[in-house]
């Protein structure tokens, strides 16, 4: 390898955390633009952008990302990072609500043109951010896709960008706020689909670890167990968190409406 390809592959490794460092930066010069308005803007939705920043620049890392390619257990650590926690956190932050009060008033009503389009309606849907964030995984590790990636350096990233796009809207599709979902739907629903999530996400682990999927990467067993054993024990604790955010918000609502949030609204 020549010196200038090597220096460009070194650029490359730092390109995820420096993308992560200009959205965290970006959001945080217009929420301080916001709170110079009388609207003003939550320090707490501050707080959780950098958190789930923090979350996700430690998953990228070049360190970690390079641990990630070449172990299964680094994998499955920056999976629960990059698909789970950090979204979560994310979504907490409200940046498209963000965005909307930061965009001129044209920009903003394209932005919410957009978000109730049919696409995006589609993959914000619950069912259908279950099928994206839990059928990706079951896709990843139960074919050769994962054995591919390892060759692979760009479908390596892309994956990981799968996770982070697939997790936001899940969390999205479930929490339904503090951004405004396209869907009204009830929380006993978006409950249920997170308890089949909680389900799916366990039988994935149990599946890797009995039958050692996936399978011709080189790992050994041990190291495809303990990786399967993240996976059941870090995938559910994820998911029991998201479910008592879900529940929090839900709590923090004028008793007449969580009666009306709870079994009023229908599938959409």
């Amino acid at each position: 390898m020549s010196v200038q390809a090597h220096d460009s592959h070194g650029l490359i490794e730092w390109l995820p955390l420096v993308l992560v460092t200009l959205l965290t930066l970006t959001y945080l010069a217009a929420a301080y633009a916001q709170r110079t308005t009388a609207a003003g803007w939550s320090l707490w939705r501050c707080g959780f952008l950098v958190l789930g920043s923090v979350l996700l620049a430690v998953a990228v890392l070049p360190s970690m990302m390079t641990w990630a390619h070449h172990d299964l257990r680094g994998h499955m650590v920056a999976h629960l990072l990059i698909g789970m926690l950090a979204p979560m956190v994310w979504v907490l932050a409200a940046p498209v609500t963000l965005l909307l009060r930061a965009l001129p008033q044209a920009g903003g009503r394209r932005v919410a043109a957009l978000l109730q389009s049919r696409p995006i309606r589609f993959v914000s849907h619950p069912v259908s951010a279950l099928s994206l964030n839990i059928g990706g995984m079951y896709v990843l590790y139960l074919t050769p896709l994962y054995a591919a990636s390892l060759d692979n350096q760009a479908l390596h990233y892309w994956l990981h960008l799968h996770f982070l796009v697939a997790g936001y809207l899940f969390c999205w599709a479930i929490l339904a706020e503090p951004d405004a979902s396209p869907h009204r739907l009830s929380l006993r629903f978006r409950l249920g689909i997170l308890f089949i999530a909680i389900a799916a996400h366990s039988l994935l682990g149990k599946l890797m670890y009995g039958y050692l999927w996936p399978r011709d990467t080189g790992n050994g067993v041990e190291e495809i167990r303990f990786a399967a054993q993240l996976m059941y024990y870090g995938g559910d604790l994820a998911e029991l968190l998201l479910a008592v955010v879900l529940l929090s918000l839900w709590l923090r609502k004028p008793i007449d409406r969580r009666e009306a949030l709870l079994s009023s609204a229908t599938p959409t």
